[in-house]
């Protein structure tokens, strides 16, 4: 059954996952792909296959795989038909076809909040045991367990969302401040007073508007909104916590301010940031292509460090955000599809190109230290050499999320209830807000 909660509307995290590009061919009509071409068009004998996206840079990333794929493989050539649909009409059409058993796609993408409504019941999906099991070790596990059922693998990640601590240098060097020498959360708040005590500037922000930043505070301390058994956890001991440090950077520490537009990828904070306005910023390393595009004043002072642990030896990190790309059920052809999806998805060079081409930390690891990833690129340029050294420090400290088809509630109540009392009025405590969403989504939970 399709509940309502599907169908909040994701403006925040639509915001994360699409990323604007140019396109090939726009749709006039709500039903039309607002993008689409063809690879392999040209070539006689070629299986065709379909895939529908919602992002054009994994369109372009996937046009480039069959590219690929038919120079590599020219005795089981592809015609790759590729279409690019708005977020909310591809997620529901997909849902639409596979319960009605036609009209969809070979190979489809499918975002992280959305996943789990293509898991109930038995899936409509093809498992890719065959594929993800010789490689698993490759792989920061967690970013493949968060698209399975059962110990079957539907899902292969587009990255591995690593959260991540962006400072800046000029700033923290300003104020004397070892960025190495942050290691837990108490020590980040010490580093704070002393930059705002030696610089006047603001130590970092605290959004109203983004619930990511949060969460991964919480799934470093290994909670979350929903526990392994899709029961709500939403006012946990450690959930609580977060919330409650969130706000004391405000109003106890006096080393925040809330984020000038409410969240990260808002325009006012953009500007905000290029004039110096706060010395660092807790985000997915997927983030780098917001300071690269709307904050070029930052380029070379900016650099990229684990996030603080809430107590020594604690993780310093949590995957955050993705999308999964799944084989349906409904193809004519699974073998090359989940064949082609693997060449794609989860070879060494697929993963090399999930950076080179996406910009995105690859979720196979191995990868990391490859001489194509060491390659000098805008995003080395920006925040030096040293970014994927971080990654293999963190590589470890990701704990896996728990999505559930309520998630998107969850994102809803808190950006727009549960911050607001916290944070902007303070008419709630953390956790008589916390306690408050929690009682709300476990009443709306079928």
């Amino acid at each position: 059954m399709i509940k309502k909660s599907l169908f909040i509307l994701l403006i925040g995290l639509m915001s994360i996952v699409l990323v604007a590009c140019g396109g090939k061919k726009s749709g006039s009509d709500s039903g039309e792909a607002t993008e689409s071409v063809v690879v392999g068009d040209d070539i006689k004998g070629a299986t065709e296959l379909s895939f529908w996206t919602f992002a054009s840079l994994h369109m372009e990333f996937f046009e480039e795989a069959a590219k690929r794929w038919n120079e590599e493989n020219s005795d089981k050539p592809i015609k790759l038909k590729v279409e690019t649909y708005p977020y909310d009409q591809m997620h529901n059409n997909l849902l639409l076809a596979l319960q009605s058993g036609k009209g969809a796609p070979d190979i489809v993408d499918i975002e992280i909040s959305r996943f789990p409504n293509y898991l109930q019941g038995e899936p409509q999906l093809l498992p890719m045991n065959q594929f993800v099991e010789p490689e698993i070790d490759n792989f920061v596990k967690a970013r493949l367990e968060i698209y399975s059922k059962d110990g079957q693998y539907y899902g292969m990640p587009t990255h591995v969302g690593a959260s991540v601590m962006y400072y800046n240098k000029e700033i923290m060097d300003e104020a004397g401040v070892d960025i190495d020498s942050i290691k837990t959360w108490d020590d980040y708040v010490e580093a704070g007073k002393q930059v705002v005590a030696k610089t006047g500037k603001m130590m970092t922000n605290v959004t109203t508007g983004d619930y990511i930043p949060m969460w991964a505070m919480i799934s470093q301390q290994g909670s979350d909104w929903f526990d392994k058994n899709g029961e709500v956890t939403v006012d946990s001991p450690e959930n609580i916590k977060a919330l409650q440090f969130l706000h004391d950077l405000v109003y106890v520490h006096k080393i925040a301010e809330l984020t000038p537009g409410g969240q990260p990828h808002a325009e006012e904070y953009y500007a905000y940031m290029n004039e110096g306005g706060a010395a660092s910023i807790s985000m997915p390393l997927w983030y780098m292509g917001r300071f690269i595009d709307y904050m070029p004043d930052l380029k070379n002072k900016m650099v990229i460090r684990p996030m603080p642990a809430w107590e020594p030896g604690g993780f310093r990190s949590a995957g955050m955000g993705g999308t999964g790309t799944v084989v349906t059920n409904q193809t004519k052809h699974p073998d090359l599809a989940k064949e082609f999806l693997a060449f794609a998805k989860l070879s060494k060079e697929a993963n090399i190109k999930l950076w080179t081409v996406l910009g995105f930390d690859p979720p196979r690891w191995d990868v990391w230290e490859s001489d194509e990833v060491k390659q000098d690129n805008k995003f080395y340029q920006y925040f030096g050499n040293d970014i994927f050294d971080t990654l293999l420090e963190i590589r470890e400290e990701i704990n896996p999320v728990n999505i559930t088809s309520q998630t998107p509630e969850v994102q809803n109540e808190i950006n727009t209830v549960t911050f607001d009392s916290v944070l902007r009025q303070q008419t709630k405590t953390a956790e008589e807000a916390l306690k408050e969403a929690a009682d709300k989504i476990r009443s709306n939970k079928q």
